[in-house]
Protein backbone atom coordinates (compact mmCIF):
# COMPACT_ATOMS: atom_id res chain seq x y z
CA UNK A 1 0.00 0.00 0.00
CA UNK A 2 1.43 3.23 -0.92
CA UNK A 3 -0.01 5.91 1.63
CA UNK A 4 0.19 9.95 1.99
CA UNK A 5 -0.10 11.32 5.38
CA UNK A 6 -1.10 14.95 5.99
CA UNK A 7 -1.76 17.03 8.93
CA UNK A 8 -0.91 20.27 10.07
CA UNK A 9 2.23 21.70 11.82
CA UNK A 10 2.03 20.94 15.47
CA UNK A 11 1.30 17.20 15.04
CA UNK A 12 4.72 15.85 15.90
CA UNK A 13 3.63 13.51 12.73
CA UNK A 14 7.50 12.53 11.73
CA UNK A 15 7.97 10.46 15.38
CA UNK A 16 4.38 9.52 14.97
CA UNK A 17 4.98 7.85 11.10
CA UNK A 18 8.38 6.51 12.09
CA UNK A 19 6.92 4.75 15.18
CA UNK A 20 4.42 3.20 12.72
CA UNK A 21 7.09 1.85 10.65
CA UNK A 22 8.98 0.57 13.63
CA UNK A 23 5.20 -1.06 14.93
CA UNK A 24 5.47 -2.39 10.95
CA UNK A 25 8.96 -4.05 11.57
CA UNK A 26 7.67 -5.97 14.65
CA UNK A 27 5.04 -7.52 12.67
CA UNK A 28 7.18 -8.75 9.94
CA UNK A 29 6.52 -5.98 7.17
CA UNK A 30 8.42 -3.27 5.49
CA UNK A 31 7.55 0.12 5.49
CA UNK A 32 9.47 2.88 4.12
CA UNK A 33 8.62 6.71 5.27
CA UNK A 34 9.71 9.83 3.31
CA UNK A 35 9.40 12.87 5.18
CA UNK A 36 8.92 15.74 2.25
CA UNK A 37 10.04 18.41 5.16
CA UNK A 38 13.11 16.78 5.80
CA UNK A 39 13.88 16.31 2.15
CA UNK A 40 13.40 20.25 1.73
CA UNK A 41 15.83 20.75 4.70
CA UNK A 42 18.28 18.24 3.05
CA UNK A 43 17.62 20.78 -0.46
CA UNK A 44 18.26 23.97 1.50
CA UNK A 45 21.03 23.44 4.12
CA UNK A 46 21.19 27.28 4.55
CA UNK A 47 18.00 27.43 6.13
CA UNK A 48 17.75 27.81 10.04
CA UNK A 49 15.15 24.66 11.66
CA UNK A 50 11.72 25.93 11.75
CA UNK A 51 12.46 28.72 9.07
CA UNK A 52 11.37 26.92 5.88
CA UNK A 53 7.95 28.30 5.28
CA UNK A 54 9.56 31.89 5.40
CA UNK A 55 11.11 31.94 2.15
CA UNK A 56 9.81 33.25 -0.77
CA UNK A 57 6.94 30.93 -2.68
CA UNK A 58 8.85 30.41 -5.42
CA UNK A 59 12.01 28.80 -3.57
CA UNK A 60 9.63 26.98 -1.38
CA UNK A 61 7.75 25.61 -4.43
CA UNK A 62 10.96 24.26 -6.05
CA UNK A 63 12.35 22.69 -2.97
CA UNK A 64 9.57 20.69 -2.53
CA UNK A 65 8.88 19.81 -6.29
CA UNK A 66 13.37 18.59 -5.69
CA UNK A 67 11.91 16.40 -2.43
CA UNK A 68 9.14 15.05 -4.10
CA UNK A 69 10.57 14.21 -7.75
CA UNK A 70 13.53 11.89 -5.76
CA UNK A 71 10.79 10.71 -3.36
CA UNK A 72 9.23 9.18 -6.52
CA UNK A 73 12.05 7.62 -8.01
CA UNK A 74 13.40 6.38 -4.40
CA UNK A 75 10.05 4.94 -3.57
CA UNK A 76 9.58 2.72 -6.95
CA UNK A 77 10.01 -1.16 -5.83
CA UNK A 78 8.94 -1.14 -2.57
CA UNK A 79 5.80 -2.90 -1.58
CA UNK A 80 4.54 -0.08 1.39
CA UNK A 81 5.15 3.37 1.20
CA UNK A 82 4.41 6.30 3.84
CA UNK A 83 4.83 9.36 2.54
CA UNK A 84 4.57 12.48 5.24
CA UNK A 85 3.47 15.80 3.95
CA UNK A 86 0.96 18.56 4.30
CA UNK A 87 -2.03 19.54 1.99
CA UNK A 88 -2.06 22.90 3.15
CA UNK A 89 0.03 25.87 5.16
CA UNK A 90 -1.45 28.25 6.69
CA UNK A 91 1.77 30.79 7.64
CA UNK A 92 2.65 34.70 6.95
CA UNK A 93 1.97 34.28 3.47
CA UNK A 94 -1.56 33.46 3.98
CA UNK A 95 -3.01 29.78 2.88
CA UNK A 96 -1.69 28.28 -0.18
CA UNK A 97 -1.24 24.55 -0.99
CA UNK A 98 1.68 22.14 0.06
CA UNK A 99 1.77 19.49 -2.96
CA UNK A 100 1.91 19.74 -6.71
CA UNK A 101 -0.77 17.44 -8.34
CA UNK A 102 1.00 15.87 -11.06
CA UNK A 103 3.86 14.50 -8.80
CA UNK A 104 1.11 13.29 -6.18
CA UNK A 105 -0.34 11.21 -9.12
CA UNK A 106 3.17 10.27 -10.57
CA UNK A 107 4.20 8.52 -6.82
CA UNK A 108 0.57 6.38 -7.68
CA UNK A 109 -0.80 6.27 -4.25
CA UNK A 110 -3.52 4.03 -3.12
CA UNK A 111 -4.47 5.97 0.03
CA UNK A 112 -4.83 9.37 1.52
CA UNK A 113 -4.78 10.12 5.26
CA UNK A 114 -5.53 13.33 7.56
CA UNK A 115 -4.11 13.10 10.86
CA UNK A 116 -5.71 15.31 13.23
CA UNK A 117 -4.90 15.68 17.32
CA UNK A 118 -6.65 17.57 19.63
CA UNK A 119 -6.21 21.69 18.99
CA UNK A 120 -4.29 22.62 22.57
CA UNK A 121 -1.67 19.96 22.02
CA UNK A 122 -1.13 20.90 18.21
CA UNK A 123 -1.21 24.87 19.27
CA UNK A 124 1.16 24.32 22.20
CA UNK A 125 3.79 22.33 19.50
CA UNK A 126 3.14 24.81 17.24
CA UNK A 127 4.74 27.56 19.18
CA UNK A 128 7.17 25.54 20.80
CA UNK A 129 8.72 24.87 17.68
CA UNK A 130 8.10 28.00 15.48
CA UNK A 131 7.66 31.74 15.78
CA UNK A 132 4.06 32.65 15.31
CA UNK A 133 1.48 34.12 16.74
CA UNK A 134 -1.30 31.34 15.72
CA UNK A 135 -4.42 31.50 17.58
CA UNK A 136 -6.91 27.93 18.87
CA UNK A 137 -9.23 30.14 16.21
CA UNK A 138 -6.32 29.27 13.58
CA UNK A 139 -5.64 26.01 14.07
CA UNK A 140 -9.27 25.16 14.18
CA UNK A 141 -9.57 26.73 10.93
CA UNK A 142 -6.21 25.08 9.57
CA UNK A 143 -7.29 21.64 10.48
CA UNK A 144 -10.69 21.84 8.53
CA UNK A 145 -8.50 23.10 5.16
CA UNK A 146 -5.86 20.50 5.89
CA UNK A 147 -8.37 17.78 5.81
CA UNK A 148 -10.83 19.23 2.76
CA UNK A 149 -7.30 19.73 0.70
CA UNK A 150 -6.65 15.86 1.24
CA UNK A 151 -9.70 14.59 0.73
CA UNK A 152 -9.84 16.81 -2.86
CA UNK A 153 -6.73 14.97 -3.82
CA UNK A 154 -8.12 11.82 -3.08
CA UNK A 155 -11.15 12.34 -5.17
CA UNK A 156 -8.96 13.60 -7.68
CA UNK A 157 -7.31 10.28 -7.73
CA UNK A 158 -10.53 8.28 -7.38
CA UNK A 159 -8.40 6.67 -4.07
CA UNK A 160 -9.76 6.39 -0.41
CA UNK A 161 -9.69 8.66 1.99
CA UNK A 162 -9.27 8.46 5.83
CA UNK A 163 -9.48 11.19 8.48
CA UNK A 164 -7.35 9.29 11.59
CA UNK A 165 -7.37 11.06 15.12
CA UNK A 166 -3.50 10.84 16.13
CA UNK A 167 -4.71 9.66 19.73
CA UNK A 168 -4.99 10.51 23.30
CA UNK A 169 -4.66 7.64 25.97
CA UNK A 170 -2.63 5.13 23.21
CA UNK A 171 -1.30 6.26 20.14
CA UNK A 172 -3.39 5.06 17.13
CA UNK A 173 0.34 3.27 15.19
CA UNK A 174 -1.95 0.32 15.01
CA UNK A 175 -4.79 1.55 12.87
CA UNK A 176 -2.61 3.43 10.74
CA UNK A 177 0.03 0.24 9.98
CA UNK A 178 -3.39 -1.93 9.44
CA UNK A 179 -4.38 1.11 7.16
CA UNK A 180 -1.09 0.49 5.33
CA UNK A 181 -0.87 -2.90 5.83
CA UNK A 182 -4.02 -4.83 6.31
CA UNK A 183 -5.97 -3.15 4.09
CA UNK A 184 -8.51 -5.97 3.95
CA UNK A 185 -9.50 -5.90 7.40
CA UNK A 186 -13.28 -4.49 8.20
CA UNK A 187 -13.32 -1.07 9.59
CA UNK A 188 -15.59 -0.20 12.53
CA UNK A 189 -16.81 3.23 13.60
CA UNK A 190 -17.43 2.57 17.80
CA UNK A 191 -20.10 4.40 19.39
CA UNK A 192 -20.82 5.34 22.30
CA UNK A 193 -22.28 7.85 25.26
CA UNK A 194 -19.54 10.25 26.36
CA UNK A 195 -20.09 14.01 28.04
CA UNK A 196 -22.66 12.81 30.20
CA UNK A 197 -20.75 9.71 31.60
CA UNK A 198 -17.53 11.88 32.30
CA UNK A 199 -18.22 11.59 35.85
CA UNK A 200 -18.99 7.61 35.78
CA UNK A 201 -16.02 5.80 36.18
CA UNK A 202 -17.78 2.02 36.44
CA UNK A 203 -19.46 3.26 33.28
CA UNK A 204 -16.30 4.40 31.29
CA UNK A 205 -14.40 1.13 32.04
CA UNK A 206 -17.22 -0.44 30.13
CA UNK A 207 -17.10 1.39 27.58
CA UNK A 208 -13.41 1.96 27.59
CA UNK A 209 -13.35 -2.32 27.74
CA UNK A 210 -15.97 -2.32 24.86
CA UNK A 211 -13.21 -0.10 22.42
CA UNK A 212 -10.58 -2.09 23.21
CA UNK A 213 -12.16 -5.03 22.15
CA UNK A 214 -13.37 -3.67 18.98
CA UNK A 215 -9.99 -2.54 18.23
CA UNK A 216 -8.26 -5.54 18.82
CA UNK A 217 -10.28 -7.41 15.78
CA UNK A 218 -11.10 -4.41 13.69
CA UNK A 219 -9.46 -1.24 12.12
CA UNK A 220 -11.29 1.10 14.37
CA UNK A 221 -11.80 5.08 14.23
CA UNK A 222 -12.69 5.95 17.68
CA UNK A 223 -14.44 9.53 18.24
CA UNK A 224 -13.07 9.55 21.58
CA UNK A 225 -9.37 9.86 19.96
CA UNK A 226 -9.96 13.88 20.01
CA UNK A 227 -11.74 15.30 23.47
CA UNK A 228 -12.29 18.77 22.75
CA UNK A 229 -15.71 18.97 24.10
CA UNK A 230 -14.21 17.97 27.86
CA UNK A 231 -11.74 20.96 26.89
CA UNK A 232 -14.55 23.44 26.17
CA UNK A 233 -16.47 22.11 29.20
CA UNK A 234 -13.38 23.01 31.22
CA UNK A 235 -12.97 26.26 29.86
CA UNK A 236 -16.74 26.82 30.25
CA UNK A 237 -16.67 26.36 33.62
CA UNK A 238 -13.18 28.34 34.47
CA UNK A 239 -14.95 31.50 32.81
CA UNK A 240 -17.73 31.16 35.64
CA UNK A 241 -15.02 30.86 38.05
CA UNK A 242 -13.37 33.91 36.76
CA UNK A 243 -10.44 32.04 35.85
CA UNK A 244 -8.06 33.27 32.67
CA UNK A 245 -6.32 29.90 32.23
CA UNK A 246 -6.97 26.09 32.48
CA UNK A 247 -4.05 23.60 32.87
CA UNK A 248 -4.65 20.74 30.90
CA UNK A 249 -2.29 17.87 30.72
CA UNK A 250 -1.25 16.03 27.44
CA UNK A 251 -1.03 12.20 26.87
CA UNK A 252 2.42 12.04 25.73
CA UNK A 253 3.69 10.08 22.53
CA UNK A 254 3.50 6.31 23.61
CA UNK A 255 0.47 6.82 25.97
CA UNK A 256 2.66 8.26 29.21
CA UNK A 257 0.99 10.74 31.93
CA UNK A 258 4.02 12.61 32.87
CA UNK A 259 4.02 15.08 29.83
CA UNK A 260 3.89 18.84 32.06
CA UNK A 261 0.65 20.45 31.73
CA UNK A 262 -0.33 23.17 28.68
CA UNK A 263 -1.60 25.90 30.18
CA UNK A 264 -4.55 27.03 27.84
CA UNK A 265 -6.44 30.78 27.61
CA UNK A 266 -9.62 30.62 29.06
CA UNK A 267 -10.52 33.31 25.94
CA UNK A 268 -9.25 31.25 23.07
CA UNK A 269 -11.30 28.30 24.26
CA UNK A 270 -14.45 30.01 24.40
CA UNK A 271 -13.65 31.69 20.63
CA UNK A 272 -13.32 28.46 19.17
CA UNK A 273 -16.66 26.65 20.78
CA UNK A 274 -19.06 27.07 17.84
CA UNK A 275 -15.96 25.40 16.18
CA UNK A 276 -15.55 22.50 18.47
CA UNK A 277 -19.23 21.40 17.72
CA UNK A 278 -19.29 22.32 13.84
CA UNK A 279 -15.97 19.91 13.79
CA UNK A 280 -17.01 16.98 15.79
CA UNK A 281 -20.81 17.16 14.49
CA UNK A 282 -18.78 16.71 10.52
CA UNK A 283 -15.42 14.77 11.73
CA UNK A 284 -17.86 11.91 13.88
CA UNK A 285 -20.21 11.54 10.41
CA UNK A 286 -17.15 11.25 8.36
CA UNK A 287 -15.56 8.68 10.58
CA UNK A 288 -18.63 6.58 10.05
CA UNK A 289 -18.69 7.40 6.34
CA UNK A 290 -15.60 5.93 6.12
CA UNK A 291 -16.39 2.70 7.99
CA UNK A 292 -18.00 -0.57 6.73
CA UNK A 293 -20.14 -0.81 10.12
CA UNK A 294 -21.22 1.20 13.47
CA UNK A 295 -21.22 -0.88 16.43
CA UNK A 296 -22.61 1.17 19.47
CA UNK A 297 -22.55 0.14 23.04
CA UNK A 298 -25.36 1.63 25.13
CA UNK A 299 -24.87 0.96 28.83
CA UNK A 300 -27.45 1.35 31.53
CA UNK A 301 -26.90 4.14 33.68
CA UNK A 302 -27.73 4.88 37.71
CA UNK A 303 -31.59 5.93 37.98
CA UNK A 304 -31.45 9.43 39.26
CA UNK A 305 -35.03 8.73 41.27
CA UNK A 306 -34.24 5.47 42.24
CA UNK A 307 -35.30 2.08 40.78
CA UNK A 308 -34.50 0.49 37.56
CA UNK A 309 -31.46 2.00 35.15
CA UNK A 310 -32.09 4.11 32.36
CA UNK A 311 -30.69 3.88 28.69
CA UNK A 312 -27.19 5.72 28.26
CA UNK A 313 -28.86 6.86 24.94
CA UNK A 314 -27.53 10.32 24.12
CA UNK A 315 -28.69 12.26 21.35
CA UNK A 316 -25.30 12.30 19.67
CA UNK A 317 -25.67 8.39 19.71
CA UNK A 318 -29.18 8.03 18.31
CA UNK A 319 -27.61 10.62 15.22
CA UNK A 320 -25.13 8.48 14.63
CA UNK A 321 -27.13 5.29 14.49
CA UNK A 322 -29.84 7.35 12.09
CA UNK A 323 -26.80 8.74 9.87
CA UNK A 324 -24.78 4.98 9.68
CA UNK A 325 -28.47 3.48 8.49
CA UNK A 326 -29.15 6.23 6.23
CA UNK A 327 -25.92 5.47 4.93
CA UNK A 328 -26.92 1.86 4.22
CA UNK A 329 -23.57 0.97 6.97
CA UNK A 330 -24.34 -2.19 9.06
CA UNK A 331 -25.34 -1.28 12.25
CA UNK A 332 -24.80 -3.49 15.33
CA UNK A 333 -25.71 -2.36 19.15
CA UNK A 334 -24.88 -3.67 22.24
CA UNK A 335 -27.86 -2.89 24.55
CA UNK A 336 -27.08 -3.35 28.32
CA UNK A 337 -30.19 -1.81 30.35
CA UNK A 338 -32.89 -4.29 31.01
CA UNK A 339 -35.53 -1.86 29.35
CA UNK A 340 -36.13 -2.63 26.10
CA UNK A 341 -34.77 -0.59 23.23
CA UNK A 342 -37.13 1.57 21.56
CA UNK A 343 -38.83 1.06 17.73
CA UNK A 344 -35.81 3.53 16.91
CA UNK A 345 -33.53 1.53 17.99
CA UNK A 346 -35.06 -1.53 16.79
CA UNK A 347 -35.89 -0.76 13.46
CA UNK A 348 -32.81 0.44 12.17
CA UNK A 349 -30.35 -2.18 13.73
CA UNK A 350 -28.31 -4.45 11.88
CA UNK A 351 -28.54 -6.78 15.22
CA UNK A 352 -28.87 -6.45 18.70
CA UNK A 353 -26.96 -7.80 21.10
CA UNK A 354 -26.61 -8.27 25.24
CA UNK A 355 -23.05 -7.84 25.65
CA UNK A 356 -19.88 -7.42 24.02
CA UNK A 357 -18.79 -11.12 23.72
CA UNK A 358 -22.00 -11.95 22.29
CA UNK A 359 -21.39 -8.98 19.49
CA UNK A 360 -17.77 -10.26 19.19
CA UNK A 361 -19.12 -13.85 18.75
CA UNK A 362 -21.31 -13.52 15.91
CA UNK A 363 -18.72 -11.27 13.97
CA UNK A 364 -16.59 -14.05 14.74
CA UNK A 365 -18.83 -16.25 13.46
CA UNK A 366 -19.92 -14.18 10.42
CA UNK A 367 -15.84 -14.48 9.29
CA UNK A 368 -15.63 -10.74 10.24
CA UNK A 369 -12.30 -10.94 11.94
CA UNK A 370 -8.82 -11.42 10.47
CA UNK A 371 -7.13 -14.11 10.12
CA UNK A 372 -4.07 -13.98 12.22
CA UNK A 373 -1.75 -15.89 10.14
CA UNK A 374 -2.67 -13.23 7.40
CA UNK A 375 -2.52 -10.30 9.33
CA UNK A 376 -1.20 -10.58 12.10
CA UNK A 377 -1.70 -7.50 14.92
Amino acid sequence: MRAVITGQIGMDKKQYCDQTAAFAGQQGETVQVYHVGDRMYQEARDVRPGRILDLPWSRLNSLRRAAFKDIIAEAKGHQHILVNTHGTFRWRHGLFSAFDFDQIAKLEPDVFICLVDNIEVVHHNLHRDHDTDASLKDCMVWREEEILATELMAQALHKPFFILSKGRHAPTIRTLFRLICRSQMRTVYPSFPMSHVVDMPDVLAEIDAFRAALAEHFITFDPGDVDEKLLLDRAIAAAREGKDHIDVVPHSFGGSRSAPPIRVSVRQVLDIAGDVDGQIYMRDFKLIDQSDMIVSYIPELPNPKGGPGIPGLSSGVERELQHAFEHTKEVYVVWKPQKAPSPFITETATKIFTSTADALAHFEAKGMFAEKNLFGN
